[in-house]
């Protein structure tokens, strides 16, 4: 591609239908729909946002062993996670093949390859023509996070060559360790997205950050969420509404060029489609005076090392 060249992404901050993974599949489909309709081929949703994030272990003793509360909640969202294998992504990989879009989603996995009882926050990397190119599960889950979601492994830790740019992303708190960023870094990362549950105090300052350091175009995508999302078909709805604050996630959408300023600053607190140009040319200025893992890495120095392995826990060494 030529210094001429450039790309329309989407930053999608919606609400899910919490805990509800059809409905909430179906209002993705709508979004990527309208996104292609502007002219964007790239698409990005927030954190977990199929079915939801969990925002009720904070507020509802989620550390309590041998809850009644927890255990229904958990066994809830296990139902309600997305099964690769099984084909639930299918709506979203369908509209993205007759949009002609990439789109990067936040799910909550269940983990086929691990039994089906466990849950990962995955990012799902889908391209134009409707297949899935990348599950990424997060490599370690944040806080109370901790009490529904399993640590995933290095296996998605990949960049994709998509319309000129080398695209990757990562899972919330991941942004924030250096050697993961590295790993993307390492394969020639131009075009990053950072996937958040919502709120401005993920957003604003480590975008820009992460787009100065990579010298990299920084999406950042959040969801918004809030007590009116608790839908009375819900396991305990009465507690939740009583024990959840009027907003759990506010936004904070946002997304950095290379120089590390802002082209659409943080949205907070409203639900909506933003759309941007990319022009590749801007990345090739700024690594005139800095390239991470180019002319501004010592090789002979500081080299990483990363197991891309997909861990199962077992190996199976069977006759014949």
């Amino acid at each position: 591609m030529t210094d001429h060249h450039s790309v329309t992404v989407a930053l999608a901050q919606i609400a899910p239908v919490w805990l509800d993974r059809r409905a909430t599949l179906a209002r993705v489909v709508e979004h990527v729909r309208q996104a292609a309709i502007e002219g964007a081929r790239l698409v990005v949703f927030g954190e977990g946002l199929v079915p939801g994030y969990p925002f009720w272990v904070e507020h509802t003793d989620g550390a309590r062993f041998e809850s009644d509360v927890q255990k229904t909640l958990f066994a809830h969202y296990l139902d309600q996670a997305v099964s690769i294998d099984r084909g639930d992504l299918a709506p979203v990989a369908e509209a993205a093949r007759v949009g002609g879009c990439w789109v990067v989603l936040g799910t909550i996995e269940r983990g086929d390859d691990r039994g089906g009882h466990s849950l990962y926050c995955s990012l799902v990397l889908i391209d134009a023509e409707g297949a899935i190119r990348n599950v990424h599960r997060k490599l370690v889950p944040t806080y109370e996070e901790r009490l529904v979601w399993s640590p995933g492994d290095g296996h998605g830790l990949r960049v994709f060559d998509f319309e000129g740019f080398r695209l990757g992303a990562l899972n919330c708190w991941e942004n924030w360790m250096p050697l993961a960023r590295s790993a993307l870094y390492a394969q020639g990362l131009n075009l990053h997205v950072a996937l958040w549950p919502g709120n401005l105090r993920n957003t604003r300052d480590l975008t820009r950050h992460i787009a100065r350091e990579a010298r990299a175009f920084v999406l950042s995508v959040s969801g918004m969420c809030g007590r009116e999302d608790v839908g009375p078909g819900l396991p305990h709805a009465a507690l939740l509404r009583a024990a959840l604050p009027e907003t759990c996630a506010d936004g904070g959408s946002c997304l950095a060029g290379p120089d590390g300023e802002w082209l659409i600053e943080p949205q907070v607190g409203r639900s909506g489609l933003w759309l941007a140009e990319l022009p590749l040319a801007a990345v090739h200025r700024e690594r005139q005076n800095f390239d991470p893992f180019g002319h501004y890495s010592r090789p002979d120095v500081l080299e990483l090392s990363v197991d891309r392995c997909r861990r199962t826990g077992v190996r199976w060494h069977d006759d014949g």
